[in-house]
């Protein structure tokens, strides 16, 4: 049995660590993830060179889950990912509710068992990202973006919906320094000491002023983590609509129109790195084939 499940990453609306409250959109880069089936053993692998923790224990949990004997029933995992590792798109996230919802896909119909829910995957995946230190607060904000594209507004710390909504088609321009920045290697004390602030830019988000929050909360976490803010603010001088830090860097992520594109692009161009362009993506994590 062969399976293809693509899974898209997202860009930051409220990052969720000052709070616990956070707001993410899916964007059209992505993990897409083929899985067969085998006579035994978990086989994992990636095509950008990543640690495979994450992958072999979003299996394990799935196995685990449907009490799958990995001696007598196997599966070969193989990722492709458009979406930059480490820069604070969510790469994680894709990830693991690419090969939690394949894995689960997979033995549902090998065994006719009864297949995961979308939240249960979702959980599923959040429990892994946790296991593997790739995440400080589970990220429900951006596993849910990921999982069902357009715009979220969420209770990480309950992993529960404010707003899940389809989100306005717009262009992306991401930029990409030529460095990574682990959000599990991230000091969150020191993001929490904003708190109050990063309350301010959330309660834009929660009136649906999805714009005014990303750059107020791009500039809050820029000056925490010692991200050059004016990164954003070229954007938005060049007419950008909204611009700031995605997650906890190292990407800047604008929202532009047709009219804007091309001048963002060449305001970001002076800057060592690179200009990836995308959209905003509405339709989530999909089974292909």
């Amino acid at each position: 049995m062969r399976k293809i499940v693509r899974s898209p990453g997202s860009a930051t609306i409220i990052n969720a660590i000052a709070t616990g409250f956070g707001s993410a959109f899916g964007i059209g880069l992505d993990i897409v993830c083929e899985a067969k089936t085998t006579d035994n053993s978990i086989t994992c692998s990636n095509d950008v060179g990543a640690d495979n923790s994450l992958m072999e224990i979003c299996v394990d949990k799935v196995f685990d889950y449907y009490n799958i004997n990995k001696d007598e029933f196997g599966i070969d995992l193989k990722t492709k990912s458009t979406l930059p590792m480490a820069s604070g798109l969510s790469s994680s996230s894709a990830s693991s509710n690419a090969i939690v919802k394949i894995t689960s896909s997979i033995i549902c119909e090998e065994f006719d068992l009864n297949p995961l829910g979308d939240l249960e995957i979702i959980n599923m995946a959040i429990d892994a990202s946790l296991d593997a230190g790739v995440t400080i607060t589970g990220s429900f904000d951006d596993a849910t973006a990921s999982y069902f594209g357009g715009v979220v507004v969420t209770d990480n710390k309950n992993r529960e919906f404010i707003i899940k909504e389809k989100m306005d088609e717009h262009p992306i321009l991401i930029y990409m320094p030529n460095f990574y920045s682990k959000s599990g290697d991230s000091n969150p004390d020191r993001m929490r000491l904003l708190a109050p602030l990063v309350e301010t830019a959330f309660d834009f988000a929660k009136q649906r002023n999805y714009f005014k929050a990303l750059n107020l909360n791009g500039l809050i976490y820029s000056a925490t983590l010692g991200f050059d803010s004016t990164i954003a603010v070229d954007a938005l001088q060049a007419g950008a609509i909204a611009s700031g830090l995605s997650g906890t860097g190292s990407s800047f992520v604008a929202v532009v129109d047709d009219n804007s594109v091309d001048s963002v692009e060449e305001a970001w161009g002076k800057y060592e790195g690179r200009v990836i362009k995308t959209n905003v993506d509405n339709t989530g994590c999909i089974l292909l084939e």
